[in-house]
């Protein structure tokens, strides 16, 4: 006899397994050659500089492309997710970016940089809402906020790992080398997804298709399930309801959705004009270009360690956690950019500041996609991703403009100050929705947590 069985309390009421942790693993390893390939530009353009005679504003333009890129990317490749499947859209974007980042190698001039940053990042930009809508899918509701940020560490340390790779392969092969092997080890990485990355459980409910794959995936996400394909499967934590962009405005989200937006993209704005112009701008203040490059990979693995730190609390506590870190963030960006800090304690200053606003990003990945329903979380996480990336554009434009003004170039830190400050404001606020909506049913909690706003 037929049964209804509901995935979503049969996810929520076990422990993760090995399942899960290949999940995460596949996840963790192409996320990070995601942020391996797309902030390597930061750290190989002072190579590109001296040999293609870049100035300030085509640097930044050159990065820019590729954000502009990342925001399409964002949009599109979300909105086919939820409607194809998972699994073939981070496959499909995976061998994209792979291929791109390659190719880039072969851009020999102002304009062919700026238009191979920009397909690259058509790709790239589309693979971590792919990435997380796959993994809260799979995990109770309870360490999702965690869970997406073990994964966001996987792009941590490939953004780390790009300054190390460009000192290691750049004086000898050029930062063609570079950008040959960052796409050559996405590409070996592709492989690896297309032969052991599972579909979504919840898409795959979701969607009604293919219900011998989904008894396959419950079976190997809980050995003792019994279901068959003849079973009727549900999520009833979830409204059942077709696809449609309207819904990421639905009830509570209508506040949620654009304080989110906000806080992401002040958040990206930050962080992009670190990893854009961190380089240039510590060189500039005659440290050499090796400490300028080792800087920002440090800043990246402190941040992730930092947002690590954080999520735990954001699970429990919700996005309120999240403005400890740019509280602080603030007041130590203030003293390094107005010259408060002998020039020894200089860099520990900034590593501090940074790998606060690090971890601040972090945390506003997490909750990117945990408050919208299985039917269109990948297009909540994406579309608030490419929102996200308008200030990413803005970053380097930005800096570009600072750096050209005249004005100190450690008056820069100073400046960015006003990034975190706002996304102090936007997570509070978003932490006082929450409380005053609190208990929810459905969407909120369609998202999946509902957590407990603080």
């Amino acid at each position: 006899m037929a049964r209804t069985i509901d995935v979503a309390s049969l996810i929520d009421g076990r422990r993760l397994n090995g399942f899960n942790y290949l999940v995460i693993t596949l996840s963790w390893l192409i996320t990070a050659f995601d942020g391996l390939d797309q902030m390597m530009i930061g750290f190989t353009v002072p190579y590109i500089r001296d040999q293609l005679h870049l100035t300030n504003a085509m640097i930044g333009y050159i990065a820019s492309a590729g954000l502009a890129g990342m925001t399409v990317g964002g949009l599109l490749s979300p909105v086919l997710a939820d409607r194809i499947g998972r699994r073939p859209a981070v496959i499909l974007t995976s061998f994209a970016f792979g291929v791109l980042t390659a190719a880039t190698a072969w851009a020999d001039s102002y304009p062919a940089l700026v238009v191979m940053r920009f397909v690259d990042g058509l790709a790239i930009g589309g693979m971590l809402p792919l990435a997380w809508a796959l993994n809260i899918e799979f995990v109770p509701k309870r360490i999702r906020a965690t869970v997406v940020t073990v994964v966001m560490v996987g792009y941590s340390a490939g953004v780390a790992l790009a300054g190390p790779l460009t000192n290691a392969i750049a004086p000898d092969y050029g930062w063609q080398g570079v950008y040959l092997a960052g796409g050559i080890g996405t590409l070996i990485c592709a492989g690896a997804l297309s032969l052991w990355l599972p579909e979504s459980i919840r898409f795959l409910v979701v969607s009604g298709r293919r219900p011998d794959v989904l008894v396959h995936t419950l079976r190997r996400l809980d050995p003792a399930c019994d279901a068959t394909p003849a079973d009727r499967f549900e999520l009833r934590d979830e409204a059942a309801s077709a696809f449609h962009v309207r819904q990421l405005f639905a009830g509570p989200l209508k506040l949620v959705t654009p304080l989110l937006w906000f806080g992401y993209l002040m958040s990206s704005l930050a962080v992009f004009f670190i990893s854009s112009w961190g380089p240039i701008v510590i060189e500039s203040l005659e440290f050499s270009r090796r400490t300028a490059a080792i800087v920002p990979s440090f800043t990246s693995l402190f941040g992730a360690s930092a947002g690590l730190l954080l999520m735990r609390f954001t699970d429990r506590r919700g996005p309120g956690a999240i403005s400890v870190y740019p509280a602080i963030a603030v007041p130590a960006l203030l003293i390094a950019g107005l010259g408060l800090v002998p020039h020894d304690a200089f860099l520990v200053v900034v590593l501090v500041g940074t790998s606060l606003v690090t971890g601040m990003h972090f945390g506003m990945h997490s909750i990117a996609g945990i408050y919208y329903p299985s039917v269109i979380r990948a297009t909540g996480a994406g579309v608030a991703t490419s929102v996200a990336k308008f200030g990413a554009i803005l970053g380097p434009i930005v800096g570009a403009s600072v750096l050209s003004s005249g004005i100190p170039v450690v008056r820069t830190y100073a400046l960015l100050a006003v990034c975190p400050a706002f996304v102090c404001l936007a997570v509070l606020a978003m932490s006082a929705v929450l409380r005053a909506q609190a208990p929810m049913p459905g969407a909120l909690t369609a998202g999946g947590a509902a957590p407990r706003a603080g």
